[in-house]
């Protein structure tokens, strides 16, 4: 059997950082103050493998470094939006050291939102409200466009009428009933592209983008809207994003449905209409779709493979 040297093998990706940089950011505007709470992970691709390869760390940039070089960049630039700190991000890292070849940023948001008492907001005092996680992630390769995504997580809606499940395949396996009237319950996961990065209101998309899943999973408020599946709600928010927003080019949904059971309450000798249920935690089912606008696809094909070498380690480096 013939040993395999370094030189039959290819380097698809090779690339470090620092991960979970929590921090929080204090701003003072008079007596009235503000704060950003937010974790953050940078990752570098260098433009030679060596420390990998050949234990040189001569181009390594410390993952010490890399965390004080966000904080620093947090006290001076402060983070008017999570999309444009990560932006800082990787412009520090691309024009500071040429040896990066590849910059990523990632950041995530505490949900802290200001208290207010009788409708009046105070002006220091906040409450850590769950009802969905924003992050972003910013990518850039060198002599490559800069490239934005942004998202929210871990934000679980229900609607208790107007979803149901019928006429779906069925075989010998097949135990679940039909449904017309059930619990829709899930926890879902957004993540939208905006393409090519440009100068957006970035906090005013998200808070419409947010809005836009609200509205499409519950329709109007007196009446909702009926949903024969997850996969027809998971559509119809694409859909209705992509219809009021054009800045987001491409948009991933996935949801993590919750079921609920109908207790039997028989042998107690009481009639359960749907009053009591209880949630089945596992196994969960889970749906994804991923959908683009074909004019941005069709604009973009012709850098489809440099982004492709970007993405597994093959920068531009390897070509000049």
């Amino acid at each position: 059997m013939s040993q395999v040297t370094i030189k039959d093998l290819e380097v698809l990706n090779c690339e470090y950082g620092k991960n979970t940089i929590k921090f929080l950011r204090l701003h003072k505007e008079g007596k009235k103050q503000f704060v950003k709470e937010v974790e953050v992970c940078a990752h570098l691709r260098l433009t030679s493998p060596q420390e990998y390869l050949d234990g040189n760390n001569s181009l390594v940039i410390p993952t010490d470094t890399i965390k004080n070089i966000v904080l620093v960049l947090a006290k001076k630039n402060g983070i008017p939006s999570l999309e444009q700190f990560a932006i800082d991000i990787c412009n520090h890292f691309m024009t500071t050291f040429c040896q990066v070849a590849y910059v990523k940023a990632y950041v995530q948001e505490v949900p802290w939102q200001r208290l207010h008492e009788d409708g009046v907001p105070h002006i220091h005092s906040f409450i850590c409200v769950p009802d969905g996680i924003r992050f972003c992630e910013a990518e850039q390769c060198r002599n490559g466009p800069l490239i934005v995504f942004a998202g929210i997580k871990d934000l679980k809606l229900m609607k208790t009428t107007q979803s149901g499940f019928e006429g779906f395949y069925k075989n010998e396996h097949t135990t679940l009933p039909e449904r017309h009237d059930r619990i829709l319950c899930g926890e879902f996961f957004c993540k939208w592209s905006y393409g090519e990065c440009k100068d957006f209101d970035f906090n005013c998309i998200w808070k419409k983008i947010r809005e836009c899943i609200l509205e499409s999973f519950a329709g109007p408020p007196d009446c909702g809207e009926y949903s024969p599946s997850y996969q027809k709600t998971v559509n119809c928010i694409q859909m209705l994003v992509l219809s009021r927003v054009p800045q987001v080019q491409v948009i991933e949904v996935v949801l993590n449905n919750t079921f609920y059971n109908v207790v039997d309450m028989k042998n107690l000798g009481l009639t359960n209409d749907k009053e009591v249920l209880v949630p089945v935690e596992t196994p969960y089912g889970s749906c994804t779709c991923t959908l683009g606008r074909k004019s941005f696809f069709e604009a973009q094909g012709h850098m489809l493979r440099d982004e492709r070498k970007c993405q597994f380690g093959l920068a531009a480096a390897q070509e000049n």
